[in-house]
């Protein structure tokens, strides 16, 4: 991955940590974005960070734009922001908790997709992976707001993949099960462990969606679901 510039969102969070610091050790350059970020969090000369909101068009226009002024292009965008809200079964959800969950999974896609897709497609070849989750294919009970905004985000993934093929780009969907996250072992502390996905793996995963190796691959929706069945 050495010359290629990598985007991260949610660099610092539970998987995010994991994906930047996989591609830092593949030899890119990395871009890593959270609401807060420190320069400090990696360790590696090829490491950026840059605070950013993606509530927006604008904020996330902005954010590309720096990193374009700054690196010159954009070669892949690692889009691993997200997240969760559950509890409640479809006719008891409420307003915000809906419209929450669209906006964290489903309208921070959207609009940095549009910010990065342009410039992705100058490249020749660039990347597009996002994650999302095994409740877009599987929704199970009380998560209605969360399974909704997931399935509506991996169609606009795959949508991406079909329409800018031409271009070089591939955009693919992961999808993990349970992933073993201080914030999930401090939620479900009487889980096992041991059958949730390894952060890792999945961030191995997203490296070798960028590499050469994974030309071949688009618009593809994958599983990581661990050992949970």
């Amino acid at each position: 991955m050495k010359g290629k510039v990598v985007l991260v969102t949610g660099a610092n969070g539970g998987l995010g940590t994991h994906v930047t610091q996989s591609f830092l050790d593949a030899g890119a350059t990395v871009i890593g974005t959270s609401r807060k970020i420190q320069q400090s969090e990696f360790n590696s000369p090829r490491f950026t960070a840059m605070a950013a909101e993606l509530s927006t068009r604008e904020n996330a226009r902005a954010l590309v734009a720096q990193v374009v002024e700054r690196l010159g292009k954009l070669d892949v965008l690692a889009h691993t922001v997200g997240g969760f809200a559950g509890g409640q079964p479809v006719a008891e959800i409420d307003d915000a908790t809906f419209q929450r969950m669209m906006e964290v999974n489903l309208n921070s896609t959207f609009h940095i997709l549009r910010a990065t897709i342009p410039v992705l497609r100058k490249t020749g070849q660039g990347r597009i992976i996002a994650i999302g989750s095994r409740a877009a294919l599987e929704p199970g009970a009380n998560v209605g707001a969360y399974s909704a905004s997931k399935s509506a985000m991996v169609s606009l993934i795959r949508t991406a993949a079909q329409e800018n093929k031409d271009a070089g780009i591939t955009a693919n969907v992961i999808l993990p099960g349970t992933m073993d996250t201080p914030a999930n072992r401090r939620a479900m502390p009487d889980a096992d462990f041991s059958k949730w996905v390894r952060p890792a793996r999945v961030a191995s995963l997203v490296v070798w969606l960028a590499r050469d190796v994974g030309t071949d691959v688009n618009g593809a929706v994958i599983p990581v679901y661990g050992m949970e069945g």
